[in-house]
């Protein structure tokens, strides 16, 4: 994922029938029921819908072009100029791995996280309009008040947020060079076929996902933050950069000209989007306990060859984080970079 291009592209649309099985404690997207309730999350089909300091350590040798570009700045007020107020800028978070119901941590099928981001953006862009002239259908935030929400508007086309662990899965870039997966053959076949491989809408190269990575997806209106591209990324670096530094790992810092960010010279996270009319997609990915490394072996991680992954169990004294506890510090510091509040959808 290191390597960043933005393709601004129309896909197909598909609307899948039915996304991720979701704990929802508040508001049932189908119902107003207020009790807490494992439900299955159904999303109308695209048809029926509602018309802190810069770091950065040294250069590294590429084998790619180099991508890294724009510097963070945080974002102090509104698109209207008035000083932000985070309680009112409030981010649905779809939380599969934190969810209070499960007894122990599940993984998600890589096609039914990119199911639901895709049916969220195109909520997204049903809320905006086509013409720009034209007012969204609602804001992009969650309104602070739900009663008044109408059962056949549930707000899907707000910012969101989506936190969860992959199985074992392999993902290439639109342009990503498959011979960077090792032992990749002409029917996408590779030296472990036991990983399936897919080809998304993403900027990148290769990357691994599977359990022991926190992987993050949010689908934000970028004309609420700053409509800047490198910006994004570079706050997306930023969201892990200050996580990384509340659990205890030291030196973590982004390297000139490439995209992620590294320790001892390490990969530890890695980044790779897409945006559609400043609607954004995909996201980032934190390596978190070693059974995150473990089929980094198979491919030459965002084409970077020479370079090794970590993980933050590796860079700390005490290795007792799981995805669980990590992803607390990924929610403050998503809240604290974009200037939001998470509520949960779930």
């Amino acid at each position: 994922m290191a390597n960043i291009i933005v393709f601004f592209i129309v896909l197909q649309v598909q609307s899948p029938a039915t996304a991720l099985s979701a704990y929802r404690p508040s508001f049932d997207w189908n119902t107003s029921a207020a009790s807490p309730r494992l439900c299955q999350l159904r999303l109308p089909a695209f048809n029926k819908l509602p018309q802190p300091p810069h770091r950065r350590g040294r250069h590294a040798l590429l084998h790619i072009a180099p991508q890294q570009l724009g510097e963070f700045e945080p974002i102090a007020n509104d698109e209207e100029g008035r000083p932000i107020t985070r309680n009112q800028r409030r981010v649905w978070l779809y939380d599969f791995v934190t969810a209070p119901h499960q007894q122990q941590p599940t993984t998600t099928d890589y096609h039914e996280a990119w199911d639901l981001q895709k049916s969220l953006v195109d909520h997204q862009l049903a809320r905006i309009g086509k013409r720009p002239k034209d007012p969204p259908l609602y804001g992009q935030f969650v309104p602070t008040c739900l009663d008044d929400v109408e059962d056949d508007n549930p707000l899907l086309g707000c910012d969101s947020i989506i936190m969860l662990q992959h199985d074992p899965v392999y993902t290439l870039g639109t342009a990503s060079d498959p011979s960077f997966i090792h032992g990749y053959g002409e029917n996408d076949k590779n030296d472990n076929d036991d990983i399936p491989i897919v080809r998304i809408e993403r900027g990148g190269e290769v990357t691994y996902h599977g359990p022991g990575q926190l992987t993050v997806y949010p689908i934000l209106d970028l004309r609420g933050y700053k409509q800047d591209i490198h910006w994004y990324m570079r706050a997306l670096e930023e969201v892990i950069l200050l996580a990384l530094e509340r659990a205890g790992v030291k030196g973590a810092a982004r390297e000139d000209d490439v995209t992620g960010v590294w320790v001892s010279n390490k990969k530890i996270a890695a980044l790779g989007i897409k945006a559609r009319r400043w609607v954004t997609m995909h996201g980032l990915a934190i390596n978190v306990d070693v059974r995150s490394l473990q089929n980094f072996s198979g491919i030459v991680p965002c084409g970077l060859e020479g370079r090794s992954v970590t993980c933050i169990n590796e860079e700390i004294e005490v290795p007792n984080f799981t995805v669980e506890t990590f992803a607390a510090h990924v929610k403050e510091a998503l809240e604290e970079i974009f200037g939001v509040s998470l509520v949960s959808a779930k």
